[in-house]
Order: structure tokens, then sequence, then C-alpha cells
């Protein structure tokens, strides 16, 4: 097996293992997805009784940083925290689990999960 297939393989199993943790962990509670590219971070809080999307934020809107500035580092991600979880509080959603998808906790990620938390959303 080649080098690029065995780490292919490995990041699969890895999405996996944290989406049945994140589902096991549940318990009703909806959840903080977060999605990270080279340049831009995602956030969406998602119900999935009834798999729709309650909120959402991302680098790409342009109040929080769309259309030229730098939507790949940790400032961003912490302003894409604050405003999904200030966006949360308002809909009535004050408690989540954390969908870290395949990333590690660490850099950008916790900087949004930071932030979140910061913000208002228990998790």
């Amino acid at each position: 097996m080649s080098v690029a297939k065995r780490i292919a393989k490995q990041k699969k199993r890895r999405g996996f293992r944290i989406g049945n943790r994140v589902r096991r962990d549940a318990h009703g509670r909806m959840r903080l997805s977060v999605f990270r590219s080279n340049k831009h971070m995602y956030a969406q809080v998602i119900d999935d009784t009834t798999g729709q999307t309650i909120v959402a934020a991302s680098t790409v809107e342009k109040s929080l940083g769309g259309a030229g500035k730098a939507g790949g580092n940790k400032e961003a991600a912490a302003k894409v925290g604050a405003e999904v979880a200030k966006r949360a509080v308002d809909k009535g959603v004050t408690e989540v689990v954390f969908d870290r998808g395949r990333a590690s906790y660490h850099g950008r990620i916790a900087a949004l999960a930071d932030a979140a938390r910061e913000a208002g959303l228990k998790f």
C-alpha cells in the first residue's frame, strides 16, 4: 500500500471515529460542526433530529472577513466562533456538542471553540 493511500485511509478512519463519538455524546443536543480549508473557516449549528441547519457563519461573509482579508488564520476563526455562538444564542440554543471533523483540536479549531464558549455556548 502506498503512503498516500495509507494516510487517506487513516484520515477516513479518524473521521468515522470522531463522528461516532459525537453521535454517542450528543444526548439530544445540537451539533456545532466546523470545517476549515486553507483559506476559510466555516461553522454551523445543526439539528440532527430534523436534519436542518439552525445557524451558520463563515469567513466568506463580508462582515466576518470576506472580500480580500485573510480568512484562514486564528483571528478569523475566533470571529466566526463568536458570531456563530451569538446567532445560536439568539435562536435559543445554548448547549451543543462540538464536531471538529477530522481536524485536530489545535490552532484555528481551538480558537473557534474558545471564542464560541466565551460568547455563551456550552459544550
